[in-house]
Parts: structure tokens; C-alpha cells; sequence
């Protein structure tokens, strides 16, 4: 018989998971709970995520929409670079 697992090096899986996104109530006005909801989940990505997971997305094209991403992403922090030195 041969033993569990043990992670060497690294934490558990239950660890690895981001903490419980918690939205306050406040004198029952759930609207507005609910735009606080939904600003909190744009910031992190999950509309995005969840997009993502609800077809398969081949490996080629995975690498190039990430490969897309770090253009537009160095190219955003030129821009911001250059804005700050005076430059533009």
C-alpha cells in the first residue's frame, strides 16, 4: 500500500485557492450590494474566466492570445512611461 502524497515544497491544494469574495448589505439595499458584486468580479477577472472556460481553447491559440496580452500589456507601460517622462 503506498502513502498519501505528501507536497514537498509546496502548499497544500486548499491553500492555493483565493479567499471568499464577502459584499456587505447595508439597510437592505441589495442593488447596490450587487453593483459592489459585480465591480469586484470585473476587477478580478472572473467575467473573463468564466468566458474562457465554457469552450476549449486549442494550445496554439492560447499561446498567441497570451503572447497578444503581453504585447498590448508592454505597450500600455511604454505608453505610461513615456507619458510620465514628458515624452507624449
Amino acid at each position: 500500500m503506498t502513502k498519501p502524497h505528501k507536497f514537498v515544497g509546496a502548499t497544500p491544494p486548499t491553500q492555493w485557492r483565493r479567499p471568499i469574495v464577502q459584499i456587505v448589505v447595508r439597510d437592505n439595499n441589495v442593488e447596490q450590494a450587487l453593483r459592489a458584486l459585480k465591480k469586484k468580479m470585473q476587477r478580478e477577472g472572473l467575467f473573463r474566466e468564466m468566458k474562457a472556460r465554457q469552450a476549449f481553447e486549442k494550445p496554439s491559440e492560447k499561446k498567441a492570445r497570451q503572447r497578444a496580452e503581453a504585447v498590448r500589456r508592454a505597450r500600455k507601460l511604454a505608453r505610461k512611461r513615456a507619458q510620465r517622462e514628458g515624452i507624449v
